[in-house]
């Protein structure tokens, strides 16, 4: 199964034929290769138009890193990490990361919109091609990378054909009459003259063309090129140290401008703040205003969109909308002139502030996979805005603030290690404002404590609480002791754990406190218990998580309800329900991108598996889940809690089907993506003749490190887990 994120529809018109074959072979013989012309000249679209015809030669397939929106060089490697769908828990620099996903891989990766970083975006490709040798990179700037061993595709305008066909297919597209069907003003000889002399006149550049389609249904192609005469005199004199395509666009940019309404003009302008895909409900908060009514700003919108100097694209959070880049920065260079910068950043960064507040709030509700949605289309815009607040230290208290309420989007979403780059920018600073920095510490300590990181997480979670005792904030103290105890049960010191957790619990309890955390903190205090061998208390502690989920539509947490369940059912030798309650468990971590939950779900759903007759698929199962255990922390600790169905189920296995057959199906396993092992483990048994009862040998006692049986109970062969998005923690 082939990876692949680049857009679904990368272009509708059809053209540059000789350049895309051109280009594909160019990729079949070398291993970097940049893609380098003016802005507008449609080097992202040939590129990705290429990509994607060349992606059948790349077993692990495709992925797009678009840099444009970034301006923290050490974000470079995030956005690389987050283009290739990779999800790590460990301390390790997201350097090292993908220098271990990609040493043995074959994959193509289209790196865009990279020259305004291209220090850090050279070095880092210099290492990856160096590394990972089967590994090729297409580039897409305005300069070359200038790496070794670079093949530097230099793109021109389009032909005459391909210019006039782009042209007639947009004024179409825009409604323009002459255009409509056939197409009147191509059917005379006069008028296709008309219309190559416009395309000759905009030097053949995508973008103007698109600019200029968008106008033909309010004026004719003669109107537009007397106008057009018009601008480009005037811009001569002023601009004639500019190269003449450069010239040409921001005149066809620069005429479009002129031809907006002076509304429409300043939405343009105030709109080249967003970085990445926006909405409207965030357009009308940061850019509305007495000039720009907010409930006028949908129809001036509109207006721009009509023009093609704002795109509409569809995302799992919605319909949004986004600006060019050379767009925006004609749009900044206005607002810089009319001395709004700095206004417009800070409305931007308040609105992705409240933004970030609500989806913290409503994290615990039945919206939790719209705001996981909804923060990953908002992520370029929430980075922007964190850099906003790192830039003047009066402002530093905003930064931590907004670093620890995204805790469930570092936790929860699969982003630890960014998270961590932020919160120690953050927490580098002093702020004065104690709450916003006992925030940001106990998240600190929370990412490092998944991360697999005792002596940062143990920093940050002393702190905080003796911070918080200082200046008497019982909730911040209950939050660093609560995680404290995850430390603890990470490490099997049960005893500890559940004494921490306990109190963190109680705690809750009196400050009226109720959200996901809390109640992740019932399942580690389940988890807990049931790793000293009370399987039924840590059961119905869990059946109480479980309804109390039900009832908020909470799923993140009930995952883990759902595996200590799974876990209970497999000790009573009720298979059919254990994999009933793990296959939704499977589900939810998929979609959060948990992969702790995930992998400790799968890998009980093996024990299972081999419980009810079918090793070698079992052994499957778990050879799949062993390269995911490199990107997260929790055999960090050496826990042999967490690592009991795993040793069983191979016990188990390897004895049923010898230790050749059992290597290979673990081999076998071990070959398979992460999604296709998903999918298998949502398809359920194979063989629905396979027995349901308890086999003879489930289930044995289990001690861990630091453990002592509880006389009278059995203890369970394997553990529960859990935290989002990581470790139990």
């Amino acid at each position: 199964m082939r990876r692949s994120n680049l857009p679904a529809e990368l272009n509708r018109f059809v053209g540059r034929t000789a350049e895309e074959a051109a280009l594909t072979a160019l990729l079949e013989t070398s291993r970097l290769v940049t893609v380098v012309g003016v802005g507008g000249v449609g080097k992202t679209r040939l590129a990705l138009r290429a990509a994607a015809g060349a992606q059948k030669r790349y077993g692990e397939g495709v992925g797009l890193a678009e840099l444009a929106p970034l301006r923290d060089p050490d974000l470079v490697a995030y956005a690389l990490v987050e283009a290739l769908g990779l999800t790590d828990h460990t301390p390790r620099a997201p350097r090292e990361v993908l220098l271990e996903h990609l040493a043995e891989r074959r994959m193509l990766l289209v790196v865009d919109g990279f020259e305004h970083l291209v220090e850090s975006c050279a070095a880092l490709v210099r290492e990856l091609l160096a590394r990972a040798p089967g590994l090729t990179v297409l580039a897409v700037g305005r300069r070359p990378l200038r790496v070794a061993g670079e093949a530097v595709f230099p793109l021109a305008p389009m032909d005459e054909a391909d210019a006039v066909a782009l042209l007639a297919e947009r004024a179409a597209e825009a409604g323009a009459p002459e255009f409509a069907g056939t197409g009147a003003v191509m059917a005379s000889e006069p008028g296709a003259a008309a219309v190559r002399e416009l395309c000759r006149r905009l030097d053949g550049i995508p973008l103007a063309l698109e600019l200029a389609a968008g106008r033909l249904p309010l004026l004719s192609v003669e109107q537009m090129l007397h106008r057009l005469d018009d601008r480009f005199r005037l811009l001569a004199d002023g601009e004639r140290g500019a190269l003449p395509r450069h010239q040409t666009l921001r005149t066809a940019i620069g005429w479009s401008h002129e031809l907006c309404t002076p509304e429409e003009r300043l939405l343009w302008a105030r709109l080249s703040v967003f970085a990445g895909p926006f909405d409207l409900e965030a357009v009308e908060y940061v850019c509305g205003g007495r000039e720009l009514p907010p409930e006028r700003v949908l129809d001036h919108l509109g207006g721009l969109l009509a023009q093609s100097l704002v795109s509409r694209e569809d995302t799992p959070a919605g319909p949004s909308y986004r600006l060019l880049d050379t767009v925006a920065a004609y749009g900044a260079e206005w607002l810089a002139a009319l001395g709004d910068t700095e206004r417009m950043r800070r409305r931007h960064r308040d609105w992705y502030m409240g933004l970030a507040t609500w989806c913290e709030l409503e994290w615990f509700s039945p919206r939790q996979a719209e705001v996981a949605a909804r923060t990953d289309v908002a992520l370029p815009n929430l980075r922007a805005a964190l850099d906003v607040c790192l830039e003047l230290p009066e402002d530093a208290h905003l930064a931590q603030h907004l670093a620890g309420t995204l805790w469930f989007a570092w936790v929860g979403c699969g982003r630890l290690s960014e998270g961590r780059h932020w919160l120690e920018r953050a927490l580098a600073l002093e702020s004065g404002h104690e709450e916003a920095r006992l925030k940001a510490l106990w998240v600190l300590g929370y990412v490092a404590v998944l991360q697999g990181d005792g002596t940062a997480a143990v920093a940050a979670l002393h702190e905080c609480g003796e911070r918080a005792r200082s200046s008497r904030n019982a909730l911040a103290e209950a939050y660093a002791t609560h995680r404290m105890g995850c430390l603890a049960l990470l490490s099997d010191d049960l005893p500890r754990a559940e004494s921490l957790i306990g109190r963190a619990l109680d705690s809750y309890r009196e400050l009226g406190e109720l959200n996901s955390n809390v109640l992740m903190g019932q399942v580690e205090m389940a988890m807990a218990r049931a790793f000293r061998g009370d399987l039924e208390g840590a059961a119905a502690i869990c059946r109480e998580v479980r309804e109390v989920c039900e009832e908020r539509g909470e799923l993140w947490t009930r995952a883990y309800a759902l595996y200590v369940l799974a876990f209970s059912a497999w000790t009573r030798g009720a298979y059919g329900e254990a994999r009933e309650l793990l296959t939704e468990c499977v589900s939810i971590n998929h979609t959060f991108r948990d992969l702790v939950g995930l992998v400790l779900a799968i890998e009980l759903l093996a024990l299972v598996t081999v419980s009810e007759g079918d090793p070698a698929e079992a052994a499957l199962l778990q050879g799949a889940v062993v390269p995911v255990w490199d990107t997260v922390g929790i055999r960090l600790f050496g826990s042999a809690a967490f690592d009991g169905p795993r040793a069983l189920c191979a016990q188990r296995a390897a004895e049923a089907l010898g230790a050749e057959a059992f290597d290979v199906a673990v081999q076998e396993g071990r070959r398979l993506p992460l999604d296709a092992v998903v999918e298998r483990a949502l398809a359920g048994r194979r063989d629905p003749a396979i027995g349901g009862a308890a086999d003879a040998t489930a289930p044995r006692p289990f001690r861990t490190a630091r453990s002592t049986a509880v006389p009278g109970t059995r203890k369970p062969a394997g553990s529960p887990t859990g935290k989002g998005g990581e470790a139990a923690g």
